[in-house]
This record gives structure tokens, C-alpha cells and sequence, in this order.
């Protein structure tokens, strides 16, 4: 196993939408190690494959507060459905960051609620129903597949906060990346 480069807000795989998986195989499972490594370096909960610059629709989680299923899962072609937001603006409990935008929090509202559809490194379909953090966390993972960050969906004023973060990291362009455990970030 080994830890993996991050990829930085401006890659263009964090900006499109990745390509289902169709191999189930060695390369997919060691992928799957990979980026569960890269996940516990970073320290991270979740790590989508775009994130470390793989144009696959895969996503792992490492998350011990949960009731719905394993603390450590992975989701390949998965499908997500959510339940109805909440109007209103984020409050400060729903605060998250992002390991392709290092550093960084932002408030988003999110779905209390979520049902995942996918399939196991074996190809195996399964089901999991999420509520809480860990329904935030699917929702987060599930949009770096369809090539959303976080902060593209933050609203105003948290919007605002994004933009003045990217200028002053001087992201928004390829080529830049951090390796978990030799980059220090701060949280």
C-alpha cells in the first residue's frame, strides 16, 4: 500500500464527472488500499478517487460514529438518493473541509438523510442507509464522482469565503497537489 498525492481544487478530474468502473480487479483493489492509506495519513473520514487523480467512480470511508454500517466502506459506481433539505442557511454544526481544499471550512447545508447504492471491490452491489454525519459524508464523496468540491456549492457569504481561499492559496489551476504525511496543513 501506499500514500498517494492529493489533488488540489483546479485539477481538472476534480471538475468533470468520473468514469464508471468496469474492471473488478487487482488494479481496483490495490486503488482501494491505496487510497485508504492516503486516508488515515491526511487524516481524513472520506476519499473519492478523483481526489487523488484517478478518473474512477470510487469513493472509501473511514467514519467510527455511525450505526447504519461498517466504519470502513467503499463505494464503487455508486448511486445516491437524498432526502429533502431543510430551507434555511448552515449553521456552524455544519461546518465541513475538504482534503482537495486543504485547510479550509466552510458551512453547507446537506441532506440529514441519505440511501447508497453501490458495488463492493468484488463487484457485489450492496445498500446502505445513512443519516447524520455519515449521510454528510456520502453526500460529500458522492459529489467529487459527479466533479463537485464542496465549496461549489456553498451559498453566500460562505461562497465568498471559498473564493478569497482559493486566490490566497493560489489554487484553481492543474498540477498542484500535497502528500499526506510529508505536506504539514493545517487543519
Amino acid at each position: 500500500m501506499a500514500v498517494l498525492p492529493i489533488v488540489i481544487s483546479g485539477e481538472p478530474v476534480l471538475h468533470r464527472p468520473a468514469a464508471p468502473v468496469t474492471e473488478f480487479d487487482a488494479g481496483l483493489r490495490r486503488l482501494v488500499d491505496d487510497m485508504f492509506e492516503t486516508t488515515i495519513a491526511a487524516p481524513g473520514v472520506g476519499l473519492a478517487a478523483p481526489q487523488v487523480g484517478v478518473d474512477a467512480r470510487v469513493f472509501v470511508w473511514m467514519y467510527e460514529d455511525q450505526d447504519e454500517a461498517a466504519s470502513r466502506g467503499v463505494a464503487v459506481n455508486p448511486e445516491l438518493w437524498i432526502a429533502p433539505l431543510e430551507p434555511g442557511l448552515p449553521g456552524e454544526e455544519e461546518v465541513e473541509g475538504c482534503l482537495s481544499f486543504p485547510g479550509e471550512r466552510f458551512a453547507l447545508r446537506r441532506s440529514p438523510r441519505a440511501l447508497l447504492r453501490a458495488q463492493d471491490v468484488d463487484g457485489e452491489p450492496f445498500e446502505v442507509r445513512a443519516s447524520g454525519w455519515f449521510a454528510r459524508i456520502l453526500q460529500h464523496e458522492y459529489d467529487h464522482l459527479d466533479g463537485l468540491l464542496y465549496v461549489d456549492r456553498l451559498v453566500h457569504p460562505e461562497n465568498r469565503g471559498a473564493q478569497k481561499a482559493q486566490r490566497r492559496n493560489g489554487w484553481g489551476k492543474p498540477g498542484l497537489s500535497w502528500l499526506p504525511g510529508v505536506d504539514h496543513l493545517e487543519d
